[in-house]
């Protein structure tokens, strides 16, 4: 199975961007689909999670309400529509599945995830 994501580019503050995960060789019918991000000189971190079973959702804090996170089933494709963009929103933009099921608290952990977009840079600059 491999994730193929898509749709980052170049933005100024405010501007919106839609990313896309596609999903070949398969399809994840359990466990979760989740974004994280990178900036440069960080760490990555967690940025929305959808679960399957119950089609739970979490965002980090610092989207809530400006991000939405959704799932495509007859396109196989995951989707993170974000709005009102801001300088602190650049970073690499990677999605990833992960397999198993796991507690929905602890779907932020980037090491639960056992495949990996190859990511898609996203710039928020004026």
């Amino acid at each position: 199975v491999q994730l193929q994501a898509s749709g980052g580019g170049s933005v100024q503050p405010g501007g919106s961007l839609i990313l896309s995960c596609a999903v070949s060789g398969g399809t994840f019918s359990s466990g979760s689909m989740g974004w994280f991000r990178q900036a440069p000189g960080k760490e990555r971190e967690f940025v929305a999670v959808v679960r399957w079973a119950d089609r739970k959702i979490r965002y980090t804090d610092s989207v809530k309400g400006r991000f939405t996170i959704s799932r495509d089933n007859v396109k196989n494709t995951l989707t993170l529509q974000m709005n009102f963009l801001r300088p602190e929103d650049t970073a690499v933009y990677y999605c990833a599945a992960a397999t198993a099921s796991f507690v929905f608290s602890a779907l932020p952990t980037a090491r639960l995830y056992n495949y990996w977009g190859q990511g898609t840079l996203v710039t928020v600059s004026s």
